[in-house]
């Protein structure tokens, strides 16, 4: 062979240009669109948050300096307002009852439905489709048709005008979403997580504790949050199912305290913000993964 061959014979060969299609770059949006939207997402939180502002502020203010200047600043604050509606008002009652209703029934709830959705999701039978299709049904049912069975219900058991009642209520009626969330969880995580564990010798509870949980986090942060704010805001169970004013929830007590207390303004919008303070606390904490869980699978 000679050196001319043998010199063209160690000559790679170039691979041919790629299509024109392949080399298309990634498109960015115009920097007056992105102010344009920054610009109008401002606005809108300044909308939203300036109401709050003004009942915290009203709130420290006392009723005289309410009435000739509405929109003044609390200088200096005054707390006063906040112990009248805490003691005075009952607001303690409330929300205490409020807080145990609304944790224990969530907690409940989820709790329950973690385990039933995690068994729909990994199972193939028509028998649990037909039991995932009797859960699903929960969520088309309207809660006034409901009511007049669950009263029945509830005062053949004795349970009518308690927090018991109430609670069962309320975790009942909360399955059906929760369930329906968790399962479409648990159907995209890949089986091959189960395999690995029960090789490593894991049991059906270590597997579903340790392996399953964790990654769902972002769905039982969802499904925390949109059933507990429901509950907390509801005034249509506790108005029928509770007749006894000590077990009154925040949304119930709040009528009659604005009956009550409807020319001390100041007092109002302590209360208001007493009602209002979990809801906000509770976002800020599990703003991270209600976005998680929201946003999960979208890039797939």
């Amino acid at each position: 062979m000679s050196m001319t061959t043998q010199s063209a014979a160690r000559v790679p060969v170039e691979d041919p240009a790629p299509p024109r299609a392949n080399r298309r770059r990634r498109r960015t949006g115009s920097p007056l669109a992105s102010a344009v939207t920054s610009v109008a997402l401002w606005i809108y939180a300044l909308i939203a948050v300036v109401p709050l502002l003004v009942m915290v502020t009203n709130s420290l203010r006392p009723n005289r300096e309410l009435a000739t200047e509405p929109l003044g600043l609390p200088f200096p604050p005054d707390f006063s307002s906040y112990q009248r509606a805490w003691i005075e008002a009952s607001f303690s009652t409330y929300f205490w009852n409020s807080i145990l209703v609304t944790v224990t029934s969530v907690t409940i709830s989820t709790v329950v439905s973690l385990l039933a959705a995690y068994a729909l999701a990994r199972s193939s039978s028509r028998i649990v489709a037909a039991i995932e299709s009797v859960f699903i049904s929960g969520l088309m049912m309207p809660v006034f048709l409901m009511i007049l069975p669950i009263f029945y219900l509830l005062e053949s058991f004795g349970l009518v005008s308690t927090k018991t009642g109430l609670i069962m209520v309320y975790a009942a009626v909360s399955i059906p979403f929760s369930v329906f969330v968790l399962a479409t969880f648990f159907r995209q995580l890949p089986g091959e997580l189960e395999e690995a564990a029960r090789l490593d010798g894991a049991g059906p509870l270590r597997m579903f504790w340790s392996v399953m949980m964790p990654l769902v986090r972002p769905a039982i942060a969802t499904v925390v949050v949109f059933r507990f704010v429901p509950i907390w805001n509801d005034f249509f169970y506790p108005l029928i199912l509770i007749r006894d004013r000590a077990n009154y929830t925040l949304p119930v007590g709040l009528t009659t305290f604005f009956g009550e207390y409807q020319t001390d303004w100041s007092t109002l919008f302590a209360g208001l913000v007493i009602a209002t303070a979990p809801l906000v606390l509770l976002f800020l904490v599990a703003t991270k993964q209600i976005i998680s869980g929201l946003t999960a699978g979208m890039g797939k």
